[in-house]
């Protein structure tokens, strides 16, 4: 197994919303554990020679992983004031409702409670995310058409 069908792996159990998946053949074992189990991407390989994919694999998924604390700690110092729309699966977030429409909401947009500001797609449905808060959009913190992880803030609102 190369890290090309690890990384594949990886993204079929993060879009299966699975907490656990392990892995193992005669030579190796790859056990991989996503954020709904509460812990990270985790690798075992007891065979000697397998050692070389783990080492290449780890840093292939360092960026991902450092990527998202970053954008939590500003979500935090922005907290204080504002309030946060966060995605409630893992799944691609999206904009709008079709290729051809309009956004669902700008920054500087209205929001009430209930009204759709985006679409999550997973596994092939695509589930219409309702604000919880009403309010005025100051951020949009996720680009179009990106994965996204289960609680990680998309929106910043000004209940103000």
């Amino acid at each position: 197994m190369d890290i090309k069908d690890i990384q594949n792996l990886i993204k079929f159990v993060s879009k299966a919303e699975v907490s656990e998946v392990k892995y193992k053949t005669k030579d190796f074992e790859i056990t991989i554990k996503t954020p709904l189990a509460g812990s990270e991407v985790t690798y075992a390989q007891p065979a000697v020679y397998h050692t070389a994919p783990q080492q290449a694999a780890a840093p292939a998924q360092a960026p991902a992983v450092s990527g998202t604390p970053v954008e939590k700690a500003d979500a935090a110092s922005d907290d204080s004031k504002y309030i946060t729309i966060k995605s409630p699966m893992i799944g691609t977030f999206y904009r709008k409702p079709s290729p051809d429409k309009d956004v669902f909401v700008n920054v500087g947009d209205e929001v009430s409670n209930g009204k759709i500001v985006c679409v999550i797609e997973a596994m092939k449905l695509f589930n219409q995310i309702e604000s919880e808060v009403s309010g005025k959009i100051v951020k949009i913190l996720v680009d179009d058409a990106t994965p996204v992880e289960y609680d990680q803030p998309l929106f910043l609102v000004d209940p103000s």
